[in-house]
């Protein structure tokens, strides 16, 4: 089991900027990423990378404005996210797990415990 622990949320105005951590006990998973929840509706991926080759997925929502990337000798992944608007509000998580379809989530069987992410108008 990998031990994912997140860090970098809190609260910003629209147009600004947030850069979320993701630490894993151990780097031993195919894929590494951040997935999002609001209230009152069901958890999305959000940007997605390949450890190995560094192919990064997004969701078409945060193209452009979000970056995915990783420091592999830090067993960290970063999400950096510019551009916030107020529906990019959510808990965000990290996970890690492996193949299959890069945005489904039954793929990733390692989470974070979240942390929240606040845009304000």
């Amino acid at each position: 089991q990998v031990q994912l622990v997140e860090s970098g949320g809190g609260s910003v105005q629209a147009g600004g900027s947030l850069r979320l951590s993701c630490v894993a006990s151990v780097y031993s998973t195919n894929r590494m990423g951040w997935f999002r929840q609001a209230p009152g509706k069901e958890r999305e991926a959000v940007a997605i990378i390949t450890t190995g080759s560094g192919v990064t997925y997004y969701a078409d929502s945060v193209k452009g404005r979000f970056t995915i990337s990783q420091d592999k000798a830090k067993r960290t992944v970063y999400l950096q996210m510019n551009s916030l608007k107020p529906e990019d509000t959510a808990i965000y998580y990290c996970a890690a797990g492996h193949g299959g379809f890069w945005y489904d989530e039954r793929r990733y069987n390692n989470w974070g415990q979240g942390t929240q992410v606040t845009v304000s108008a």
